[in-house]
């Protein structure tokens, strides 16, 4: 079997490495940035690498699309203009009734979303078993899981260890901006409390503040020690690739927080 991934940071190089190991697959990569796709060819998450989208997708059984969701349905478009009529595309977006529409009626989408990731981003931080387990939700343009090309992904999926659940994007978009999205949305108001509060209270003003205690607050803008449950809160607002898909759910999270 032979695989493009078009983006190889954290998502798609963890998609070729699994797919090589485990599925005896040729992977073929391509990413605009030619020293992350340098990158990923000396970790082993690609075999090839291809100078442009119709060269990654030439001869490919199936295609991963995996970057960033600005530019998911422009690049979506470019591999079905490409790849042939025996080949499948899917995507890794995180939100998935935009990019649906888009790629209309043809049958050779089908659109996807691996529940799995990582704090840290890139493909440095690939790694073969990142979707052991992992529910991967996947949303067919004609909304039917029958045909060949859904088996054979569905196969593949299965094959590198996740879970590929049939969903339709409307519902994956409203299921993900309830449980999901949210914490985006209330990051900054949860960290500003909290600043506001250890300032009120005059925490941070100390001269030599400890290991254990990061006091300092003012221009460094240091929170006091808190728990888990705040931390993890709030780790959100650390700059990542969710940021693009937050900008799409943004309106669905408010709708939510109305109800």
């Amino acid at each position: 079997m032979r695989i493009a991934v078009l983006g190889v940071g954290l998502i798609g190089g963890s998609i070729g490495m699994a797919a090589a190991r485990r599925a005896q697959a040729q992977v073929c990569g391509y990413d605009p940035d030619g020293r992350v796709l340098a990158k990923a060819l000396e970790l082993g998450a690609i075999e090839t690498a291809a100078a442009d989208v119709a060269g990654a997708v030439e001869g490919a059984d199936v295609v991963f699309v995996a970057a960033p969701v600005g530019a998911l349905g422009e690049t979506v478009r470019l591999a079905l203009e490409s790849c042939g009529p025996g080949c499948v595309v899917s995507d890794v977006g995180s939100t998935k009734r935009v990019v649906v529409a888009d790629a209309g009626a043809d049958e050779r989408f089908i659109g996807g979303h691996p529940l799995a990731g990582a704090e840290t981003a890139g493909v440095e931080h690939a790694r073969e078993d990142l979707f052991e387990g992992a529910v991967w939700y996947l949303t067919p343009a004609m909304g039917s899981t029958a045909g060949v090309l859904y088996e054979r992904l569905h196969r593949l999926l299965t094959t590198i260890g996740a879970q590929p659940t049939a969903i339709d994007a409307d519902t994956h978009d409203r299921l993900m901006a309830a449980v999901s999205q949210l914490p985006h949305g209330a990051r900054e108001p949860a960290r500003d409390a909290g600043r506001g509060h250890a300032e009120r209270r005059g925490i941070g003003r100390r001269a030599a503040p400890t290991r254990s205690r990061p006091v300092e607050i003012g221009r460094h803008g240091r929170l006091p020690a808190v728990g888990p449950s705040f931390r993890d809160a709030t780790r959100v607002a650390v700059p990542t690739a969710r940021s693009d898909g937050h900008l799409h759910v943004q309106q669905r999270c408010a709708d939510r927080r109305d109800r």
